[in-house]
């Protein structure tokens, strides 16, 4: 993979996998050292949680996916790379890149293909640079205090991915015996492995920690998590989290049993996903306020206080298949995005949207993101670094479980609370295209409060209206 390393790892790691290609022997990798800058250069405060895993460095992180195809003209890992200190600057704590991999050229589709459709699970896509680019990238990142998480497809492989000739094995057949195709999905350019082959799981395993150990990733997301036997996962992420205690992985898919298999985060279709979540029905009508108080209800039995749900109203998913946030969401998509912020889970950014992209990414070609002039970058910003200091926010337990604020407009208006040592938070959201004065019925709110967007002071009174205009929102910090 990496061909700048010190001569003995590299014997430790080739040993490893040639061992696991041929008769799966389990070499440990050597574990990297700890990058020191990383917590030099990090911004956020000094905090420790009382855990010693992931949640020790994410609990006040949001996350950014980068489609590093079509970030800039060159779709590169260098011209992405100069983004960082915009970034930085923006406040990214976490950045997700979608997969890195070569990408298969037999079926494909498209001129340039799915990312998903990996060729090579153990070098870079020589399209977006050397693995050396890559190396330098994370470098980068972790100098301006940024994590880097990459995405895995362990269900299936390109048609030419190398293991169908050296491990043909690996793979399940139809019964006419050739190469088969996911079963119940139409991606006719991959083919499904076979979990219930041990050598694969083992190469599998021992080539993510390889990733773990030769480029210092801070954590590693999932495609298609379901495909995939739970058993695999539970000893992976073991292995995993044996390597690096502190690991970040993620699962796409939406359920706690994502959480028991050890997965640390997942997403939350529920609240926006695949045209059924609560978000675009209460947009379109079909869902009211009251639903997503049922919804609040539900995350509050499962998830609260200590499991990450991530949040979003974009991703690649959505915005290639389904449409922007504005198509799905209408005028609403603004305030949505500041319930993604300040819910409770950790708040996903995709590229792009801090331009109000209005446009879907082709996923199979290039088709580089309209920058525009950083519409939104303020306001993603204005949450990033809010959520820096303000305990309220953080993810997790770190964080405060959001109370339901009681208005006279619970029908339009959604309003909770947000409080953790002496940190609050209010976030007044009117959920419908109906201007809207209402009142806060519990006096316990009031008092004096800053508008983050305006520095405006504010003061809450149940005497006193509050005004707010069709889809719009308040976020008050005291």
């Amino acid at each position: 993979m990496v061909k700048k390393i010190h001569l003995v790892v590299i014997f430790v790691l080739s040993f490893a996998l040639h061992s696991c290609l041929n008769s799966c022997t389990k070499n440990e990798p050597v574990h990297p050292q700890k990058q020191t800058e990383d917590v030099k250069n990090d911004t956020s405060p000094e905090y420790q949680v009382n855990y010693s895993d992931y949640t020790g460095w994410t609990y006040n992180k949001n996350i950014y996916e980068v489609n590093i195809r079509q970030y800039t003209p060159e779709g590169t890992f260098k011209a992405f790379e100069a983004h960082l200190p915009r970034l930085k600057k923006m406040g990214v704590g976490i950045l997700w890149l979608m997969p890195i991999h070569p990408i298969g050229v037999v079926n494909r589709k498209g001129s340039l293909g799915s990312y998903y459709a990996v060729k090579d699970y153990e070098t870079v896509n020589a399209e977006f640079g050397s693995e050396d680019d890559f190396k330098d990238l994370v470098a980068s990142a972790h100098k301006a205090g940024i994590h880097v998480v990459i995405d895995w497809v362990a269900n299936h492989t390109s048609w030419d991915n190398k293991l169908t000739r050296t491990n043909p094995d690996f793979y399940l057949r139809t019964e006419e015996g050739n190469f088969q195709p996911p079963l119940g999905q139409d991606w006719a350019d991959v083919i499904q492995l076979d979990y219930t082959n041990d050598e694969l799981r083992a190469y599998m395993t021992q080539t993510l920690k390889n990733w773990v150990v030769e480029t210092g990733i801070d954590g590693i997301r999932f495609d298609y998590v379901d495909g995939v036997p739970s058993e695999f996962w539970i000893n992976a992420i073991a292995e995993l989290k044996k390597l690096k205690s502190d690991i970040f992985l993620i699962a796409e898919g939406d359920g706690i049993k994502y959480h028991d298999m050890g997965f640390n985060m997942d997403y939350c279709w529920g609240l926006h996903g695949w045209e059924i979540g609560t978000m675009r029905q209460i947009y379109e009508g079909s869902k009211t306020v009251y639903d997503l108080d049922n919804f609040l209800n539900t995350e509050k039995t499962l998830y609260m206080p200590n499991k990450y749900h991530m949040y979003f109203t974009s991703n690649h998913d959505e915005n290639s298949w389904l449409g922007t946030e504005f198509e799905q969401l209408g005028e609403s998509s603004e305030v949505f995005a500041v319930l993604t912020q300040t819910l409770y889970g950790m708040p996903l950014i995709y590229n792009g949207q801090e331009s109000a992209m209005n446009k879907r990414l082709n996923f199979f070609e290039s088709d580089e993101i309209t920058w525009g002039n950083y519409k939104l970058e303020e306001f993603y910003s204005t949450f990033n670094h809010l959520r820096d200091t303000n305990q309220a926010l953080w993810n997790g337990a770190a964080g405060a479980i959001p109370i339901r604020i009681i208005t006279n407009m619970d029908g339009n208006i959604f309003a909770f609370s947000r409080t953790k040592e002496s940190s609050q938070v209010i976030v007044l959201l009117n959920l419908s295209k109906t201007p809207v004065s209402f009142n806060i019925s519990d006096n316990k709110y009031n008092g004096n409060y800053k508008n983050i967007f305006t520095n405006e002071s504010m003061t809450i009174s149940t005497n006193d209206s509050i005004e707010l205009g069709s889809w719009d929102y308040k976020v008050l910090v005291k």
